[in-house]
C-alpha cells in the first residue's frame, strides 16, 4: 500500500481498512459519512460545537460523555434530543459538547492514528478540501459507506458523491496538482459527482439511493434534503483533541439555507486522553 500511495498525491478508499492503511502515508485524511455522521458533525460544528465521535453501542459512551463534560447523542432518530438526524442538531445550542456515536463515520475518524483527520460531507466539500490542502499534498478521501446484516462494508453511493466532490476541489484549489496526481479511484469519484453536480441531480439521486431511500421511508426526508446541499458550508470540522471542531474562520457569511428549509484517542475507547480525571 505504502508503494501504491507514492504514486499519486489524492487516494479514495473505503472504509476503516482504507482509513487505517493510508493514514499513516498522507498528510492529512478527509472522513466522508454523508448520511448521517459527518453531516451532522458539519451541522454542529457550524454552531460552535465540539464533537466528540464514539464508537457504536459502546457500552462507555455515557461515562466518556460525563467525564467530558459533554451530552451524549441518542441512538434512536426518532427520539427526542439530539440524535444521529442532522435535522435534530440545528438547534444546538452554540458551543455544545456533544458525544456522536456512529457505526461508520465516528469508527473512521478513530482510526487515523495520529494523521490530521477531517468530517467531510456535500455540504463542506470545498472547505474541508481547503482545509486539508493546507497541511500537504498528500490526502486521503475515505467513504465510510454502510454495513450489510453481517457487519461486511456496504458501498453507498452518498459518501462516493461526496468524496468525488471534495476531489473535485482538491484538484482546482490545490497549486500544482496535475490529472495524474489523483488515483483512478480518486478521478473516478470525481466523475461521478460531476456528473450529479452537472445536470442538477445531486438530491434526486440521494432521495433515490438505498441509504436515502431507507431515510425516506422511516420518515427523515429532510435529512436526505439537507445532506444533499452541496458547498453551502464554510465549516472545516477537524479532529482536536478527540472532537471535531472547525479550522476555518471563513464562517461569518453563511447561506440563509444553511440549515435547510427556511480527545483525539490513540485508539478506541476506554483509551481516550486528555480528558478531566473522574471527581470522586
Amino acid at each position: 500500500m505504502a508503494t501504491e500511495f507514492s504514486l499519486y498525491n489524492i487516494h479514495c478508499e473505503w472504509g476503516e481498512h482504507g482509513a487505517s492503511a493510508l493514514a499513516p502515508h498522507c498528510d492529512a485524511v478527509i472522513v466522508v459519512d454523508v448520511l448521517s455522521f459527518c453531516t451532522c458533525v458539519d451541522v454542529a460544528v457550524a454552531r460552535g460545537a465540539r464533537i466528540y465521535p464514539y464508537p457504536w453501542r459502546d457500552a462507555s459512551a455515557e461515562t466518556f460523555a460525563r467525564r467530558a463534560g459533554a451530552m451524549l447523542a441518542g441512538y434512536n432518530r426518532s427520539q427526542a434530543g439530539y440524535t444521529l438526524s442532522p435535522a435534530s442538531l440545528r438547534e444546538l445550542p452554540m458551543g455544545s459538547s456533544l458525544v456522536l456515536p456512529s457505526p461508520n463515520g465516528a469508527t473512521l475518524a478513530l482510526a487515523t492514528g495520529s494523521t490530521p483527520t477531517f468530517a467531510g460531507c456535500l455540504r463542506n466539500a470545498r472547505a474541508v478540501a481547503e482545509a486539508a490542502s493546507r497541511l500537504g499534498r498528500r490526502v486521503a478521501v475515505v467513504a465510510s459507506g454502510e454495513r450489510w446484516a453481517d457487519g461486511s462494508l456496504r458501498p453507498a453511493l452518498e459518501d462516493w458523491l461526496a468524496a468525488g466532490a471534495i476531489v473535485h476541489h482538491l484538484s482546482e484549489t490545490v497549486a500544482g496538482f496535475l490529472p495524474q496526481a489523483l488515483s483512478p479511484e480518486a478521478l473516478a469519484a470525481r466523475a461521478i459527482y460531476r456528473e450529479a453536480s452537472q445536470t442538477g441531480m445531486m438530491k434526486a439521486w440521494l432521495l433515490d439511493s438505498v441509504s436515502g431511500r431507507e431515510l425516506c421511508e422511516r420518515g427523515f426526508t429532510e435529512d436526505v434534503t439537507m445532506a444533499s446541499q452541496t458547498d453551502v458550508s464554510n465549516v472545516a470540522p477537524m479532529l482536536v483533541e478527540g472532537a471535531f471542531r472547525n479550522v476555518n474562520r471563513k464562517t461569518e457569511r453563511l447561506p440563509q439555507d444553511f440549515f435547510g428549509a427556511s480527545l483525539r484517542p490513540s485508539q478506541a475507547p476506554p483509551s481516550h486522553r486528555n480528558l478531566p480525571p473522574t471527581s470522586h
